[in-house]
This record gives C-alpha cells, sequence and structure tokens, in this order.
C-alpha cells in the first residue's frame, strides 16, 4: 500500500462519530463485482475526502468527505450495507 491508501479501519473513528457505532465489522457488498466482506477490510484512497474502494475490483463503495461542522456521505457503489442490531 502507497501512503494514500490504506484499510477501512482508518476511518472507523470519523465512521462511528457519524453512525454512533463500530461500522468497520459491517459486511457491504459491491454492486459491482458482488463481493461482500467488512467496511475495515475496503481500500481506503484518501485525497481531498476518502473513497472506499473494493478490495476486489476497485469499484468505488463509500465517499466521504468532511469540514470542521458537517460530514458527507456517498454510497454509489455498495448494492447493500448489513449491520448487527445491538440490544
Amino acid at each position: 500500500m502507497d501512503a494514500l491508501m490504506l484499510d477501512g479501519n482508518a476511518v472507523a473513528g470519523l465512521l462511528q462519530q457519524v453512525f454512533g457505532g463500530d461500522l468497520t465489522t459491517a459486511i457491504g457488498t459491491c454492486g459491482s463485482c458482488g463481493a461482500s466482506g467488512p467496511v475495515g477490510a475496503m481500500l481506503l484512497f484518501q485525497g481531498a475526502g476518502g473513497v472506499l474502494r473494493c478490495p476486489h475490483c476497485h469499484a468505488a463503495l463509500i465517499k466521504i468527505v468532511s469540514d470542521d461542522t458537517r460530514v458527507w456521505i456517498g454510497f454509489p457503489g455498495l448494492r447493500a450495507l448489513q449491520l448487527a442490531i445491538t440490544a
């Protein structure tokens, strides 16, 4: 991995702030190739924001941009996101 590419665990804190739980263990299904796996295993490419890509076909699954007061999250390439329900 190069300096601009990490795994999805690198955005765990931001996702926990936004969604109130650990999303790295949520299972995402790629809309392009159909592969499924945890968000933490996706490939994070950093630039002005972050793009989580499928580790199999490199399709853009989740796009994240933030500033000091807001976060914009898009899910352009996810077919599904499976979250565990906790009591």
